[in-house]
């Protein structure tokens, strides 16, 4: 690839000849792209972007000045193994974000999906997936191997501690600090303390939730959360009632399958 003979590519990027940039691609001033580095159709790179390979991603992301992504690792166990960085298409990226590559020991891969919005100084460590539409906003922190699904808000200067889970839909206030997992659908904030305060029904009421889903939801939280009934004794309750919605169901089976414990 010529790089002078782009006029959507500024003669002050730096492009590894094996790094593969569409022509409807635009590469601001000072963009560093190295070897094994794959951009999907209609990306913007706006200025002093670094990416490092193994990485791919899709179409149309927007990605802002001082971004660096697909780099090593910041693990100590970290020997210069391949692995890889994939993110999806539509995602904006803000200033000073920081996105790794994976490790061996975390199944070498670090994913961002789609439709995300990563705002300034986020953080998102190996091994680390970020589901679609997930909104991470400045100085939010992943530390290796976390899971964020899909829907769901990481409030500013949230460190978010390795192994641990977000649940689809969930909404962490600004400032928690964040050691176990964060059930879906939920509310969680360090206002006085790490705790859920129920359901985000705003955030899904924005989202298309009926409000039938949204009262379901709110009873089966008032029996986590309020009752008297400690948490194994309240999921039994919840599956021993026969409406229980597909989204109840979720938050089951959230709650069974969790390693570190749930922020109640």
């Amino acid at each position: 690839m010529s790089v002078s003979s782009r006029t959507n590519i500024h003669p002050t990027a730096v492009i590894d000849a094996s790094a593969i940039v569409p022509a409807s691609c635009q590469i601001g001033p000072y963009c560093v792209i190295g070897p094994e580095v794959e951009l999907g159709e209609e990306c913007t790179l706006h200025s002093h972007v670094v990416i490092g390979g193994p990485t791919r991603l899709g179409r149309g992301n927007r990605i802002f000045p001082f971004t660096s992504i697909g780099l090593e690792p910041q693990d100590l166990k970290f020997r210069g193994e391949k692995t890889r960085l994939e993110i999806g298409d539509h995602n904006t990226i803000r200033e000073c974000v920081t996105i790794h590559r994976g490790t061996p020991g975390g199944g070498g891969l670090t994913t961002v999906a789609s439709n995300c919005l990563l705002m300034a100084y986020v953080h998102v460590a190996h091994d680390c997936h970020v589901g679609d539409r997930v909104i991470m906003a400045n100085n939010a922190t992943l530390a290796g191997h976390v899971t964020v699904e899909h829907d769901s808000t990481v409030g500013a200067f949230c460190p978010v501690h390795q192994f641990v889970r977000v649940g689809a839909y969930a909404f962490i206030g600004g400032g928690t600090i964040v050691t176990q997992d964060v059930l879906p659908f939920s509310k969680t904030s360090a206002r006085r303390e790490n705790r859920a305060y129920g359901v985000n029904a705003i955030g899904l009421e924005r989202k298309g939730f009926s409000q039938e889903r949204i009262q379901k939801l709110q009873r089966a939280y008032r029996t986590l959360l309020v009752s008297k009934l400690n948490t194994s004794q309240a999921v039994e309750k919840l599956k021993s009632e026969a409406d229980s919605s597909e989204d109840v169901l979720a938050l089951i089976r959230f709650i069974e399958t969790s390693e570190r414990g749930i922020i109640k």
